[in-house]
């Protein structure tokens, strides 16, 4: 028993050690003072889908942007919603003669909904860099002449931010930062950059850069067109291509709701995750497993031991020290992605939310129809 805690710890460890190094791999995104103002034309491209409460904020911030050759492009993605009528009213604002929408076009077999959005937002636009963003973000004004200028820096192909997370009510604040933790702890960041295998890859669809002719030379949107989770296999196929990929902590530049309450982060979690491994099945349960045995094992050890009256250090000490170490680990997380800190001391529970939205993913994907999100039902399907 000594030596399986100790094996728990030490795992927990490495992982501690990962996001420690990863707060220096993912760096800030540079503070725009000394950034020019001009430089290549950007187009900045926006697919919606029954997006009315959200696109109004969205492209007014775009259209805000200091940077001076840009233009703004809004796929309406066959709304139901107000979603159309929003735009005619932002065209007709301040900064409104930026502004194109389009409306999308049927989706084709073998597309999902974003993708093909995507790939018609970039066969209309002029820009020589591609932004592509959610109509859920909000950009400082400042955000793309930073983005811009890292990204001549680092003479990056691709490269992505990583936003801060709006956390409307508790379910929000409870899940949806281990986005962050997921990737911050099992992910050597440095590696995206560092090393060409398309193994390391680390991309937030909420905002992505591409030089347009590194774009095209993937194929754009449609070598994903079947990928749930684009942004990681675009990453991918950057990498697999020869292209240079880079990542930063955005959280002053962006900001994004990702999901309203736990409804949406049920469906929304459940369309993502067995998609984002790849469809694999033995690497899902592997994860549910490692997620109870590092996180949820050690509050029942100590309980137990506890309850027995036995405070020995295979019983007590080992499971606490495991249990400090990953309420440590997230608390890291979240002061680098400027989230609040009780979701770090409710660990386990969020944890406990995490492996039951796992499964379900796993049965939607397997033995039914599929996730649905806004009215369309996703299909997993393998490259």
């Amino acid at each position: 028993m000594v030596i399986y805690q100790i094996f728990i710890l030490g795992c927990l460890l490495v992982f501690l050690g990962i996001i420690l190094r990863n707060l220096v791999d993912l760096p800030d995104l540079p503070p725009g003072a000394g950034c020019v103002t001009s430089g290549p034309r950007v187009s900045l491209l926006v697919p919606a889908r029954d997006e009315e409460s959200n696109i109004g904020g969205c492209v007014a911030s775009l259209l805000a942007q200091d940077y001076q050759d840009f233009e703004v492009i809004v796929l309406d993605d066959h709304s139901t919603d107000e979603t159309w009528r929003e735009l005619e009213r932002l065209a007709a604002g301040p900064g409104g003669q930026k502004l194109c929408f389009i409306k999308g076009a049927p989706l084709p077999d073998g597309w999902h909904g974003k993708a093909w959005a995507c790939q018609q937002l970039s066969a209309n636009c002029t820009g020589e860099l591609l932004l592509f963003t959610d109509a859920d973000t909000r950009h400082r004004p400042d955000a793309l002449r930073r983005a811009v200028a890292a990204m001549s820096a680092s003479r990056a192909d691709m490269l992505s931010l990583t936003p801060f997370q709006e956390l409307g009510s508790f379910w929000e604040g409870l899940v949806v930062p281990l986005v962050y933790h997921i990737l911050f702890s099992y992910l050597p960041i440095g590696l995206v950059s560092g090393c060409g295998s398309p193994a390391f890859c680390y991309a937030i669809g909420q905002f992505i850069l591409f030089r347009r002719e590194a774009y095209l030379t993937i194929g754009g949107h449609r070598s994903v067109c079947s990928n749930i989770v684009e942004d990681v296999w675009l990453c991918k196929k950057m990498k697999g291509a020869g292209g240079r990929v880079v990542a930063y902590n955005g959280t002053d530049a962006v900001n994004c709701r990702m999901y309203r309450g736990l409804g949406d982060i049920w469906s929304g979690f459940s369309k993502n995750l067995f998609a984002g491994l790849g469809e694999n099945v033995p690497g899902l349960f592997a994860l549910m497993a490692m997620v109870a045995m590092l996180y949820l094992a050690p509050w029942g050890f100590a309980a137990a031991a506890l309850l027995r009256g036995e405070i020995t250090v295979a019983g007590l000490w080992l499971p606490a020290a495991q249990i400090l170490v990953a309420v440590c680990s997230r608390i890291i997380v979240s002061l680098k992605f400027r989230q609040p800190l009780w979701p770090g001391l409710l660990h386990a529970a969020s944890q406990v939310v995490l492996i039951l939205i796992a499964f379900n993913s796993f049965r939607q994907g397997v033995f039914g129809s599929g996730p649905v999100w806004k009215g369309r039902s996703y299909r997993f399907r393998k490259e």
